[in-house]
């Protein structure tokens, strides 16, 4: 049995021209030249990258042109200006006049110590002053009476001269008239000569007796001035064992109890100053040879910044600090309290018109001397020289130029590209 189709039914149609697909096959291709040419440059620059990093995973900056300031922000603890600690002057026991908190004036007594050996000592060396002083006084009246005796010496000794020379006058008239023999006129002449020189004589003994008398007086003099002085020393410990408020404030802690034995030097309590404060900041290694005494520094406090000034820097470097001293350079702010912490910032350098750009790790990753230059969204690897550095900034001595955009963080991760393609 043959089964019938529909082949007589089917009509055979003639092909007709498409132009429009011929038309949207030209605009494909216009248009495929056009995004090559222009996508040419990137494949060139994908071609030659050495690796490829996307953009999330960078920082950026531009480096700009302007004023430069070095600065240091470290954490300041508010601190008393004036905080003396009082030590014990000598050994003995301790009586406590105020208790830890008590508001102090100048001048009034904290605390006393009976020291039973200094003053035993100070009795001992006013009871010799008093013995120096009768000696130099009686010294003083033996010079009067050997002075009196000289001079009755050479007064005697003036007499015996002066009958001497009658003699000699009377024996001189008596010679021209033959009426004594040569041997008494010779006799005569040779006692005037000898009463002028035991008056000579007495008068230099009694000149040289008194230089003498004037040299012990003296020596004595000097003994009983260095013994006076012994006892002003003495008595001045004695009074210092009577410990005064240097300033006015209020007691710290004590650091003994009430009728202890104290040594001497021995640390016995502080007086705080609440009227002064300062900021004690901790300064890392590093920066302590850049830093000097005069600094300008800027404290804030409540949402202000405060004028300050850097006053001390410590010689000794501990955990890798070194302490500094930060004083407000108009009056104290209100409100401070003692141990609490401030932001401080110190300004080291102010450098005008200098070529600078965003700190960031790639001052590690290359020392300071690479960085990668950004253009058209290929990184190429440059050469730079830095110079002084600051919280935020750096220097940028020679390597790039203003308006120059670079990759700021960590460029560990190039692993020494010279040219970087940064996908987005």
């Amino acid at each position: 049995m043959k089964i019938a189709d529909t082949s007589g039914q089917d009509v055979v149609l003639a092909p007709s021209k498409n132009r429009k697909k011929y038309l949207f096959v030209a605009i494909a291709l216009a248009v495929g030249a056009a995004g090559l040419s222009t996508l040419a440059p990137a494949i060139s620059n994908w071609s030659s990258a050495e690796i490829s990093v996307p953009l999330q995973r960078l920082r950026l900056a531009q480096v700009t042109q302007g004023d430069f300031v070095r600065d240091l922000s470290v954490q300041g603890q508010v601190v008393a200006a004036v905080s003396p600690r009082l030590y014990s002057p000598a050994q003995g026991t301790i009586t406590f006049e105020v208790d830890a908190g008590d508001e102090v004036s100048v001048g009034q007594v904290l605390a006393s110590i009976d020291s039973p050996e200094l003053t035993n000592e100070l009795e001992q060396e006013e009871s010799s002053l008093q013995k120096l002083i009768m000696e130099l006084d009686r010294q003083r009246i033996q010079a009067k009476i050997q002075q009196l005796e000289n001079q009755k010496a050479v007064d005697m000794a003036k007499v015996a001269l002066t009958a001497a020379d009658r003699e000699k006058r009377r024996a001189d008239k008596a010679y021209e008239t033959n009426t004594i023999s040569q041997i008494d006129y010779e006799k005569a002449q040779d006692e005037l000569e000898n009463a002028r020189l035991v008056y000579q004589h007495a008068v230099q003994d009694g000149n040289l007796d008194l230089e003498r008398l004037e040299f012990e007086i003296q020596s004595s003099q000097l003994q009983v001035d260095r013994q006076t002085l012994l006892v002003s020393e003495l008595k001045r410990q004695v009074d210092e064992l009577s410990l005064r408020s240097p300033v006015n404030g209020i007691v710290g802690n004590l650091a003994v109890q009430q009728k202890n034995q104290v040594a001497r030097n021995q640390a016995i309590l502080s007086v705080v100053d609440l009227t002064q404060f300062e900021l004690e900041v901790a300064i890392p290694e590093s920066y302590a040879d850049d830093l000097a005494i005069g600094m300008d520094a800027q404290v804030n406090f409540n949402g202000e910044t405060h004028q300050a000034t850097l006053v001390t820097i410590s010689p000794e470097i501990e955990n890798n600090q070194v302490t500094g001293r930060v004083r407000f350079a108009s009056s104290t702010p209100q409100g401070l309290r003692q141990n609490q912490r401030l932001t401080t910032r110190i300004l080291m350098e102010n450098k005008a018109n200098v070529m600078m750009v965003q700190r960031g790790q790639f001052l590690e990753s290359g020392n300071g001397r690479i960085a990668y230059v950004v253009s058209d969204g290929m990184a190429r690897r440059q050469t730079i020289e830095t110079g002084a550095r600051s919280l935020s900034s750096v220097e940028v001595l020679a390597g790039l130029k203003p308006g120059d955009t670079i990759i700021v963080s960590g460029t560990d991760q190039f692993d020494g590209a010279e040219l970087v393609q940064i996908t987005n």
